[in-house]
Parts: structure tokens; sequence; C-alpha cells
């Protein structure tokens, strides 16, 4: 499957779909499922298939509650990725690091309540904190990510997860025809989503 509409009713069903596009990373692909139904499994795939680091996408005002911020904050030395320190769910976690945990960090993470005391780091769980304007501001998975998932209607957080190759180098256009087609994966390129009207709005006829 591909298009955005196609990844917007495969988020609403609690599935994994694939970010292509990101202009940020030289054509890098991510897994994306919505925090909301990040559990066990959908953790424990993102790691077989993926391999890349499991990031928690989010946005600014999220962050604040938690209590995060961005790693490198300043203009010098600074890679582009708006990471924030990782993180590990206060209570019912053991080592952090399994699917099962994960999943229970980004569940507490994304609680309406949750709040900076419900966290504790460094964790195994790699907050994004996202552009205030956006995808339109920053058109990279991140972003795409949660815009995503908000038309989808299942909150304002996303997993994402990089994928790689076999061999480890990262995976392009060309290499995840056998993973859509296996898992029947929805492809949502980042071109495409900045190119649909904002929520609500009308197309002029």
């Amino acid at each position: 499957m591909s298009g955005v509409q196609s990844a917007l009713d495969a988020l609403a069903r609690g599935e994994v779909i694939i970010i292509t596009g990101d202009r940020f990373r030289r054509g890098d692909m991510d897994f994306c499922v919505a925090a909301s139904h990040a559990d066990a499994d959908a953790i424990n795939f993102l790691a077989t298939h993926g391999r890349g680091l499991i990031c928690l996408a989010m946005r600014q005002d999220r962050a604040e509650r938690l209590g995060i911020s961005l790693m490198n904050e300043g203009t010098e030395r600074q890679s582009g990725r708006p990471l924030g320190r990782s993180i590990e769910a206060s209570e019912g976690v053991t080592t952090g690091i399994s699917a099962a945990d994960r999943a229970q960090t980004v569940k507490v993470a994304v609680a309406p309540d949750a709040t900076h005391e419900d966290i504790v780091s460094p964790g195994h769980v790699f907050p994004l904190i996202i552009s205030p304007g956006g995808v339109a501001e920053r058109a990279a998975a991140a972003e795409a990510a949660v815009e995503l998932c908000q038309r989808a209607g299942v909150g304002d957080a996303a997993v994402i997860c990089a994928i790689m190759r076999d061999d480890g180098e990262m995976a392009r256009p060309a290499d995840i025809a056998d993973l859509v087609a296996r898992f029947g994966l929805a492809v949502a390129d980042i071109d495409d989503l900045l190119e649909m009207p904002e929520p609500g709005s009308q197309q002029k006829r």
C-alpha cells in the first residue's frame, strides 16, 4: 500500500507504517507506530526489522511537562537532530531495554497526566522533540510521524525507528519492497503529506 491516506488508516488501526522522504537524513526511512498503540509487539517489530534507534517523537509542550529538554540546545557542534535525554518509566520496568519495558516507558510518557516524576534518566527510549511548526517547518520523520498520528486521531506522539538493511547499511526505497509486501505495510512520503490540506480546511474547487 502507498499514500498518506492508507498510512492514516493503518495508524488508526494500530499498525506500523513506513515514512519516507526525510530531508535531513539523506533519504533514511523509518518505521512509525502511534505511541498510543506502541505495545511490546510493536516495539519488538521495530527492533527486529528496523534495527535503528527507537525514539519517541513528541511535541514541545509534552516534553516540557516531562522535564525533557534538548541534549544540545546551542548552535555549536549541532547535529540538527532534536534528541532529548533518554528516558525510562520510573515504575513498572526491570532492565528497561526489553520490548515490554520500552512499551511501558512509552505508555507512561504519553499518559495525559504524565509529569517529570513519572520518568527517570538515562533510559532506553530516546525522545525527539519536534519543531513547533511541525512538518511544514522541518520536513523530517519525527515531525511527519506526529502529524500523521494527529490526523489519524491516535494522539500527538509517535514511536519511530530507522530502517537498516541486513548488512547494516541504511535502507533506501529499493530495499523495502520485501518488507512492504511481507507485512502489508502502508508507506507515507513526507512530500505527499506536505501537499495535503490542513485538517478542517477545504480545498478550492
